[in-house]
């Protein structure tokens, strides 16, 4: 075995958290926002944001853009849970219920459907330990490179 392979997370858990963790570093956007990544695995993710006075809108709820931001990023970590590159081709979201203020929103992305280059993803966003407050769905395109560069070869490498 080489130096990179006793190194390059091989078992699918070890890679999605490798790659969230990679992610996570350039993602000034969800930090931004206060949002935390709850946990992912291969194909899923949980993410977190709580609801402050910044992000209540004219009818005293939650924004829906920012609902939808935090479940656009529970879609990304889903999606980018395998290494490769993967961006939103398509999404959308329903909205049910509203978000208040000192609420804490969760939205749990959980893969469909993965066939070539293309994915399904389905997320569901709630108040903890509450009520569903949006229904989002996210289908996604697979783009040259990987979220941590290198690591196909490495993996190739060591098997």
């Amino acid at each position: 075995m080489t130096a990179a392979a006793a190194t390059t997370p091989s078992e699918p858990q070890a890679l999605a958290e490798a790659a969230a963790a990679a992610m996570w570093t350039r993602d000034r956007a969800c930090q931004a926002l206060g949002m935390r990544l709850e946990s992912v695995a291969p194909g899923r993710a949980v993410m977190s944001m709580p609801v402050r006075a910044d992000m209540v809108n004219g009818h005293a709820m939650c924004h829906g853009g920012l609902i939808f931001t935090l479940a656009d990023s529970a879609f990304a970590y889903a999606c980018n849970s395998h290494n490769h590159n993967t961006v939103a081709a398509a999404c959308t979201i329903d909205f049910l219920a509203p978000a208040r203020e000192g609420d804490v929103l969760e939205a749990e992305a959980v893969e469909r459907a993965l066939a070539g280059r293309s994915g399904v993803y389905d997320i569901t966003v709630r108040v903890r330990g509450g009520h569903t407050v949006a229904l989002f769905r996210g289908r996604s395109h697979r783009i040259a490179g990987e979220v941590i560069a290198g690591l196909a070869a490495a993996s190739a490498e060591a098997r």
